[in-house]
């Protein structure tokens, strides 16, 4: 495996005449460079990177899937080596994070600004289920639920649906509720909705925006049980390992919290941003009164009580929650 991807694409003359090697570091994603998180998170890391380091360490972006178009293969690409640096959802290898993943579950959080927090009170837990190195981890909003042809007002409004999830573990809590659940990569769901292949599609409000589904639906149930998805932006490893104990420094500052925290602020604009779309566009946006978003935390509290007994390593999901929540 290559130690860094070494461009010399820029020579910085010193006062001495001495040219100084720049390194450059690729990072990959899967969504366009017109996406919120690149604006929030992406650039504004490879800028500061590029400052605090006096140009020694660039970053070159690949947008658009340029070194992978399968979301769930963000992570397998990094520990190949395709790319220095990548953005991944942990909820579509859920298995593989079920730490990390413990921040979807209902009850936890609900705005993306305190889901991160959340993350970020556990990071020191999450991050050993990596083989890389953590640069940032934050989430969205808590989901609403997309639908085409079938508004959802009630919990009887949800019988026999086929439902959209992020990950394998809100399956549990979809089912619970009468519909059934499946697991599909964002970038499928847009097209699965308008020709029918799902009903419904439960997602985090910033993704109406960035995957037109103010197009694909025409109601939104604005409140869905849930917490927000987490995100991640990784570094190989053996790439982080072989810099310098100076560049490894630039690297750490420019990816402290404050990375994570834009990346939840980014995905809180996006979701307001989106919600707003999406009335603009038309859909009919359903409001869920509290006394029916009862009756369907009522359907759910034997799969959420299950879900918190669930034993990872040697804790529980309930003890990882109260880390995240502070507790």
């Amino acid at each position: 495996m290559r130690p860094f991807s070494l461009g010399i694409l820029a020579f910085v003359t010193s006062l001495y005449g001495v040219p100084a090697i720049s390194q450059e570091l690729s990072l990959a994603y899967f969504m366009g460079p017109r996406h919120p998180m690149n604006a929030a998170v992406f650039t504004p890391f490879a800028e500061r990177l590029a400052e605090i380091s006096g140009g020694e360490l660039t970053v070159e972006q690949f947008p658009g899937g340029a070194l992978n178009s399968v979301p769930p293969q963000q992570y397998n690409i990094l520990l190949e080596g395709v790319a220095d640096i990548v953005f991944a959802l942990p909820g579509y290898t859920g298995d593989v994070f079920p730490l990390t993943n413990v921040v979807t579950l209902p009850g936890v959080c609900e705005r993306a600004t305190d889901c991160t927090q959340a993350l970020l009170n556990a990071r020191e837990i999450i991050e050993q289920e990596y083989d890389a190195r953590m640069l940032a981890v934050w989430a969205n909003d808590a989901p609403v639920l997309i639908t085409r042809d079938h508004p959802v007002r009630t919990l009887e409004d949800l019988q026999g649906m086929i439902v959209r999830v992020t990950a394998q573990q809100d399956v549990p809590f979809v089912q619970a509720l009468g519909a059934s659940a499946v697991s599909q990569p964002v970038n499928v769901i847009n097209q699965n909705l308008t020709n029918g292949v799902i009903d419904a599609i439960a997602i985090g409000p910033s993704a109406i925006r960035s995957f037109n589904l103010h197009e694909a639906g025409n109601y939104i149930t604005r409140w869905f049980p849930g917490s927000g998805a987490a995100f991640v932006l990784l570094m190989n490893q053996d790439v982080y390992d072989a810099l310098s104990d100076q560049e490894r420094a630039w690297v750490d500052a420019a990816a402290d919290d404050s990375l994570s925290m834009a990346g939840a602020e980014g995905f809180q604009r996006a979701a307001d941003a989106g919600l707003a779309l999406a009335a603009e566009s038309g859909l009919e946006i359903i409001e869920i009164p509290a006394d029916e978003r009862a009756r369907w935390m009522e359907a759910i509290a034997p799969a959420t009580q299950a879900a918190y007994a669930e034993q990872i390593g040697d804790m529980t999901a309930g003890d990882i929650v109260a880390i995240m929540r502070g507790e």
